[in-house]
């Protein structure tokens, strides 16, 4: 087992004095080797259950800690957190999602835009074969109807293992989606698929994708802009996390801005290589 590379001195008292005066409040602390994240929203009975859903969901997305990031034009057009660097250097520390300007998406006026009606962009692998990030208006008429195929695709830092923790075992990591398969059908798409810890896949990116996957089946006339950026730090090939944002068009019933790190408990992960060492590896 390779060992972990000594990573740069980030967490200083000087720089982590800094970080804790940004950050305001608690956290919401929380994949499989062949698939990615389950699609655990099922359609309800009726609207009225799923607004009730909705509701429920939403309200669980409140209070989460907060750092501020700065934005920038990003080179395919689209707009990209340059806070992402910052991200990248954050180290965790027994919470695993933290809110990113206090938790208020960074889309402009014409991000926004409906004008071309539901959409789905995959940025391109960078020189390490990673993958980028991906964008999207969201709709309920991109909701895939077949059931979703089994997964090949290995992104970087693949090398899953079973592990268990607290009685049960379960395997590392997930090829997880950037945009998951509930939403747009994609699937075996490299340029959508990281290698991400099952805590990073579920619960923390699943509550997010539950919540907006809710809001999108109560109307047909519901758009949710929605990217997710993974953060890697320098040339390492396992990311650090993920940056989700999700904006609904017309309202602020889908509204969040979260950094979720890409841990697992019970696992010692060496992100330069996505190797691991974990507690009773089966």
């Amino acid at each position: 087992m390779p060992r972990r590379r000594r990573m740069r001195n980030s967490n200083s008292f000087f720089t982590w004095l800094v970080i804790a005066v940004a950050i305001i409040a608690g956290i919401s602390a929380t994949g499989n080797s062949n698939h990615s994240k389950p699609d655990s929203t099922t359609a309800a009975s009726s609207q009225t259950a799923l607004q009730e859903k909705a509701s429920s969901v939403i309200q669980a997305f409140k209070g989460h800690q907060s750092i501020s990031t700065t934005n920038q034009p990003h080179a395919d057009g689209q707009t990209k957190a340059n806070g992402t660097a910052q991200l990248a250097e954050l180290n965790y520390q027994g919470q695993q999602v933290v809110k990113v300007n206090n938790g208020v998406p960074t889309f402009t006026k014409a991000d926004l835009s409906t004008a071309k009606g539901p959409w789905q962009a995959y940025h391109h692998l960078d020189e390490y074969n990673r993958v980028t990030g991906a964008d999207a208006l969201l709709s309920k008429s991109l909701m895939p109807h077949s059931q979703r195929e089994p997964l090949y695709v290995d992104p970087t830092g693949w090398h899953n293992k079973r592990f268990t923790y607290q009685g049960k075992t379960d395997w590392l990591y997930n090829r997880s989606h950037l945009i998951g398969y509930q939403f747009t059908g994609q699937n075996n798409n490299a340029k959508n698929l990281m290698t991400g810890t099952r805590s990073l896949n579920s619960p923390g990116m699943e509550d997010y994708e539950t919540q907006v996957a809710t809001y999108l089946k109560l109307s047909p006339a519901n758009y949710v802009r929605y990217r997710v950026t993974p953060v890697f730090r320098n040339n390492e090939l396992l990311a650090r996390g993920v940056q989700m944002q999700a904006q609904s068009i017309g309202n602020n019933a889908i509204r969040f801005n979260v950094y979720i790190f890409n841990i697992q408990p019970g696992a010692k992960i060496d992100y330069a290589t996505g190797r691991s060492v974990v507690s009773n590896a089966n």
